[in-house]
């Protein structure tokens, strides 16, 4: 029989404990509301934190530690020409990272007061008398969690190619990262953040590396010379891209794996490895958690939303990755939380805007970007002004010994507004924040050119790359 929890009536219950829930049941906390956050898990963290943004961008660091020690000579360091790669090491480490932040949530909902309760969380149907009920299913011990409000964040799943079974030659993201050594030689199917990413720290690791990637390009969602230089410094590092590739079958060998697909020009080729990873993008965990039950709409799986995260069912909200039109990204999921339940609270909010969103890709070298390409401002109708600085001419970057790359500027060539700045090369990741606030604000080339950067700073690239767009840089 179903139980109830204390005839407690939470303000808000949020199904799912990643980014997307957990931000938005402390920003609920904090606005003075009773919360509850229902997760299968037996740890919060979701996706990212235990087998995607964190434990991957923890071995794309120790990758350019590796890189680094490969160059010592050059820095005047000696003596680790005999270096050795301790794996389980670098895995421990990973896994001590993800450890210290699942503590950290942790305390964090004992902070906030917040009901952490374990369990599958579905839908019953709508409010009843303004109370809506979520049945939490917990190796088949069900609770029963009465809220006002319900915020789904049920998060995504690697998906896999038709027939496919994720085992230990053929890899999700989940798999790749408990691998007990690095593999000789990798073939990884797609070529977005997840498969760039993972062929940038296994080909630091010595892994011999094919991407093959069905769109003309790698990281097709960036701006087309993004794409570009990536694939330039790729082949540079060793990597082979095959574009416009569509894989036909992926078969087991004896000594690993073998994959069939036709070539751009629609030639049959073969490539065997000792791995594949399957990185052709995320699917909405959506299913089976009651939608069916409600007045919820779906689009292929994935739920629509107003500007407020409400969805069709009065009282219940969808953030993070499960939204339609929304890109997979944390921090993504994470304001989207913000958004609802300052919108349950009766709070001011800003709708989460497509056009100022960061897009983080953590290879070496890095790519940051936010707003418009320079083909969707043309495709909009501006009149557009581009600017480009090449980190060649950035004094940090001599330093850092990283000179791949350029800051991109697209601006509106009338009023001088810019609508997209586009980096790759050393902290790209980092050094798109700027623009993103830039946009916010709606800051203009005129105001940038005048706004002093550190010297010597990585960061003066955007200065030049703002002057860039009237032929004003100053260092190259």
């Amino acid at each position: 029989m179903a139980e109830t929890v204390a005839e407690t009536i939470y303000d808000a219950a949020v199904i799912g404990g990643g980014p997307a829930g957990y931000t938005a049941a402390i920003r609920g906390a904090e606005y003075g509301l009773k919360v509850a956050l229902i997760d299968a898990s037996p740890k919060l963290g979701g996706t990212c934190l235990h087998v995607g943004c964190i434990p991957t961008k923890s071995l794309l660091f120790n990758a350019e530690l590796w890189d680094y020690l490969k160059e010592a000579d050059e820095f005047g360091i000696k003596g680790v020409e005999a270096r050795t790669l301790d794996w389980a090491s670098v895995l421990a480490r990973k896994n001590a990272v993800i450890a210290k932040h699942v503590k950290g949530l942790e305390f964090l909902m004992k902070k906030h007061k917040i009901a952490v309760l374990p369990g599958f969380g579905r839908m019953t149907g709508p409010a009843q008398g303004g109370v809506h009920t979520v049945d939490a299913d917990a190796s088949g011990t069900k609770s029963r969690v009465k809220a006002k409000n319900v915020i789904l964040a049920c998060g995504s799943e690697a998906k896999l190619l038709p027939g496919l079974k994720a085992d230990d030659r053929i890899l999700t993201n989940i798999e790749i990262l408990s691998l007990d050594a690095p593999p000789k030689s990798l073939v990884v199917i797609g070529a977005g953040a997840v498969g760039v990413e993972f062929a940038s720290i296994f080909r630091s690791f010595g892994s011999e590396v094919t991407i093959l990637e069905f769109l003309p390009r790698m990281v097709p969602v960036e701006d087309e010379e993004i794409s570009k230089e990536l694939a330039r410094v790729f082949r540079k590092r060793g990597i082979e891209g095959n574009m416009g590739a569509k894989v036909e079958r992926v078969e087991k060998t004896d000594a690993g794996v073998r994959v069939s697909y036709t070539d751009a020009n629609g030639k049959a080729q073969v490539k065997e490895a000792e791995k594949v990873l399957v990185a052709v993008g995320r699917g909405p965990l959506t299913r089976d958690i009651g939608l069916e039950k409600t007045k919820v709409e779906l689009d292929r799986g994935f739920v629509k939303v107003n500007e407020a995260q409400e969805t069709a069912e009065p009282g219940v909200f969808a953030i993070g990755d499960i939204v339609a039109g929304l890109p997979q990204l944390a921090h993504v999921g994470a304001m989207s939380g913000n958004v609802a339940m300052a919108k349950i609270a009766g709070k001011k909010y800003r709708p989460v805007r497509r056009d100022r969103i960061p897009s983080c890709t953590y290879t070496e070298p890095q790519i940051g970007s936010a707003g418009l390409t320079e083909a969707q401002a043309k495709e909009k109708g501006y009149e557009v002004k581009v600017g480009k600085f090449p980190f060649a001419g950035n004094s940090k970057a001599t330093i850092v010994d990283s000179h791949d790359g350029f800051v991109k500027v697209v601006a509106d060539a009338k009023y001088g507004e810019i609508l997209g700045v586009h980096i790759i090369g050393p902290q790209a990741t980092e050094l798109i924040a700027e623009a993103v606030a830039v946009m916010e604000l709606e800051g203009t080339v005129d105001e940038m050119m005048f706004t002093i950067h550190a010297h010597p700073t990585l960061s003066e690239a955007m200065l030049d790359g703002y002057g860039a767009v009237d032929g004003m840089q100053i260092n190259a």
